[in-house]
């Protein structure tokens, strides 16, 4: 694991290396995602039944059989574990309880004059959820993407995850009928975004798209941006760590391993002002490494992509990690709240010896659905906002007109606007 001081002459071509930790070679598979596209909008079931034959190594005959019945998602629910289930009962009411929190409101605001300025906030018609299932199925992404939907007030809700061999997660299948769903498709990739966003004979179109995914999903999500919304572009997973000499160095180096066993492309980045907890750290992760099931996903990710930076002071260690901006952030200090108020990046930020990244994936309540590769100095995380969209509320009463519109007439004659400026003269007492 690569272990660097701030002070050492190649310290800022190791950092800038992973400041470009999240960029993804769209580049090389944009023409195979644009033809995916392409065939999709031209074809519709169809071609995702070609897709799925190639890519997923079954063959579906015609498109009911794409979809999974509601009786086998009861199924895989009711043949849960009881602890299991209750387990996962325990995460869909805490994050359902976060976001209601979130919930935007619409408002109103009357002047004396009359006027009345507003917001009116509605969700989307339809969404549409992509949840992985590739190299592992994931449903606690399924929580994390239909609970806020459901909180906006979504009505039509579409589920689309890949089945290779057409073997659905059987706890996908259960959380699935947990949270109410019933459109649930066997489609992934880009050709299930392509689906979602232009619609086939039976996979309805969407109006916005939400949920991780592969360098292909991601691009396709960015291709059909403007046909629909999207939450967000999400590369390789990551987690941050800021850490003094009073965490223990076991539970910080456990801790960045939990992001790359997710995926070989996964960045893992503690900054420290201590060179003894930083070589503590990387021998607990030597330690770690050799018990986990996932050794070799996770060892090539530490090898390849993590680091260890020890800086002069904690105020230069966060001063580097707000330039990492990471998805997830722990703050493993002796008091992290003191610090909150000088970090300006991160998509989740944990608190506390007590508060690993992990927690966050599950149980806690905020979103997991986050922004990666330094996309967390402009993306939020997941959430109710991404399923509602704000009208603008606009009522003027005949004093109000009289009062401001003459302001509003100039305007609109300044940019040679004649129009805009007789429509609002014509209302104007003379």
């Amino acid at each position: 694991m690569t272990l660097i001081n701030t002070n050492e002459p190649n310290f800022k071509s190791v950092f800038d290396e992973l400041l470009g930790r999240g960029k993804m070679d769209m580049e090389h598979v944009s023409s195979i995602v644009k033809g995916l596209i392409d065939e999709i909008r031209s074809d519709g079931d169809s071609a995702l039944m070609t897709h799925i034959a190639k890519f997923d190594r079954w063959s579906p005959s015609n498109g009911a059989e794409l979809r999974i019945d509601a009786a086998d998602m009861k199924r895989a629910y009711e043949a849960l574990d009881p602890t299991l289930k209750a387990s996962l009962h325990l995460a869909y009411d805490r994050i359902r309880t976060y976001h209601e929190k979130q919930l935007p409101k619409s408002w109103f605001d009357t002047e004396a004059n009359g006027t009345i300025l507003g917001q009116k906030v509605t969700p989307v018609d339809r969404a549409g959820l992509y949840i992985p299932g590739g190299k592992a199925a994931y449903p606690s992404s399924l929580l994390m993407n239909v609970i806020p939907a459901q909180v906006a007030g979504v009505e039509h809700i579409v589920v689309t995850t890949p089945t290779p061999d057409n073997e659905p997660n059987e706890l996908l299948l259960a959380a699935c009928h947990l949270c109410g769903v019933t459109e649930v498709f066997k489609v992934g990739g880009a050709s299930a975004i392509a689906a979602m966003a232009y619609g086939t004979e039976t996979i309805p179109k969407v109006d916005v798209i939400t949920g991780p995914g592969n360098i292909f999903v991601a691009t396709a999500k960015k291709m059909v941006f403007g046909e629909v919304n999207i939450d967000m572009i999400a590369g390789p997973s990551e987690i941050g760590v800021l850490a003094d000499d009073s965490a223990n160095p076991s539970h910080i180096a456990i801790d960045l391993l939990s992001q790359a066993e997710h995926d070989e492309m996964a960045s893992s980045i503690l900054i420290t002002p201590s060179q003894k907890f930083a070589e503590a750290c990387a021998a607990e992760v030597e330690v770690w490494l050799k018990k986990l099931p996932r050794e070799e996903i996770a060892r090539k990710s530490i090898d390849e992509r993590a680091a260890i930076i020890v800086t002069s002071s904690m105020e230069e260690a966060v001063k580097f990690m707000n330039e990492i901006a990471p998805e997830h952030l722990e703050v493993a200090t002796d008091n992290p709240f003191a610090l909150l108020p000088s970090i300006k990046h991160a998509g989740a930020i944990f608190l506390g010896h007590y508060t690993p990244e992990a927690i966050g994936d599950y149980v806690a309540g905020p979103n997991h659905t986050l922004p990666t590769g330094g996309t967390a100095k402009f993306y939020s995380p997941l959430g109710v906002e991404n399923f509602m969209k704000k009208s603008s509320i606009i009522s003027f009463s005949r004093q109000a007109i009289n009062e401001i519109g003459e302001a509003c007439a100039l305007i609109a004659h300044t940019e040679g606007l004649g129009a805009h400026e007789a429509s609002v003269r014509c209302r104007l007492d003379v």
